[in-house]
């Protein structure tokens, strides 16, 4: 099958390798669409993922739409040709974090697309059976590859908590936020301000759903956000980019005893903070890690709304390109939205 890996710093290569068979509980599935997620950015660009640096070679990739070729012995329910959403995560089951239905921070964790377990830039791929999820009928591949980032953003709802008529503030505009301002939308939040310094990408959060769009290189973000809701500041605040100093804003943007969430990853080890603002106001500050069993529910949001996120999508590239892909998304080339890889 062919594979594209990652094998030096910005470099991939398309190299021959021999596809797993499945095994008891296990499914083969042949892979066709994948979008390339902000944290195959960050390892491509910087050669690292925050504090986790990469492994060369590497395989990336982890929003993976494809059909099943084969199954292992004692799997039911699947026959080749059906369309399927490929969950990346592989847990354990067994732990103290997974018992408690900590999944998302399993001990024993893998995560297709780590150092050390290939993601899905490739042709095959032999999971879990329960790692295997039906994709509607009414998404097309390229569609269902949104479900992995989608759950992340169900995920972060968590923390976000929002009540109907509050008012939010999304710093980034790249797929992780464009999905955020959707669903928050979806959520019934009566004003939604996206902060974002690429012109095509705050038209594309208007489209999906921003009432105001603010340019960071134009004006104060932080400061605009409160001057429009009267010096109270938003109800909730999250970090979508977690880049130029938008933790920082996103605390001076949100109300006393409101809350930040970050679902952003951070390019710096050591992250300035500006804790006795936080510490005034109370506010909550949330980390997001990945998600935690939310798949499903992306694919039925997607199968509901399909008209909404369609727009992100705004080119495929096949899977011979993909160093083109990387740099046309690193350099906000072509009105680029969200890049599906073709690898079929």
């Amino acid at each position: 099958m062919r594979v594209a890996e990652l094998f030096e710093f910005r470099r991939f290569r398309i190299v021959e390798q021999p596809a797993k068979e499945p095994g008891p509980g296990e499914v083969q599935a042949r892979v066709h669409a994948v979008g390339i997620c902000g944290s195959d950015l960050h390892n491509y660009l910087e050669g690292a993922v925050g504090d986790s640096p990469c492994q060369y070679p590497m395989v990336l990739g982890h929003e993976p739409a494809g059909t099943v070729v084969k199954v292992g012995p004692g799997v039911t329910g699947w026959a080749p040709g059906d369309r399927v959403a490929l969950e990346p995560a592989i847990y354990c089951y067994h732990c103290h974090y997974c018992l408690t239905g900590h999944h998302n921070v399993c001990a024993r964790l893998r995560f297709l697309s780590n150092p050390g377990d290939p993601g899905f830039f490739r042709e095959y791929v032999t999971l879990p059976a329960a790692n295997v999820l039906p994709l509607p009928a009414e998404l097309d591949l390229g569609e269902g590859t949104l479900f992995e980032p989608l759950a992340v953003v169900l995920h972060s709802m968590k923390f976000v908590a929002l009540q109907p008529g509050e008012t939010a503030a999304v710093f980034g505009a790249g797929p992780i936020g464009l999905l955020t301002v959707a669903v928050l939308k979806l959520s019934g939040a009566s004003r939604i301000w996206c902060v974002e310094p690429v012109a095509h990408r705050r038209e594309l959060a208007a489209m999906l759903g921003a009432d105001a769009v603010i340019d960071p290189a134009a004006t104060d973000p932080s400061r605009e956000i409160l001057a429009g809701t009267g010096q109270r500041g938003v109800d909730v605040a999250i970090d979508c980019a977690t880049k130029d100093n938008t933790i920082n804003h996103c605390i001076r943007a949100t109300r006393n005893a409101g809350r930040v969430v970050i679902t952003g990853i951070p390019s710096e080890v050591l992250v300035p903070l500006e804790f006795h603002v936080l510490r005034r106001k109370e506010i909550a500050l949330f980390n997001v890690r990945r998600s935690n069993h939310e798949s499903e529910a992306a694919l039925e949001l997607l199968r509901q709304y399909p008209q909404r996120f369609r727009p992100m999508l705004t080119h495929t590239i096949p899977l011979e390109k993909i160093e083109t892909a990387f740099r046309k998304l690193a350099n906000y080339e072509d009105g680029v939205g969200k890049i599906i890889v073709s690898v079929s």
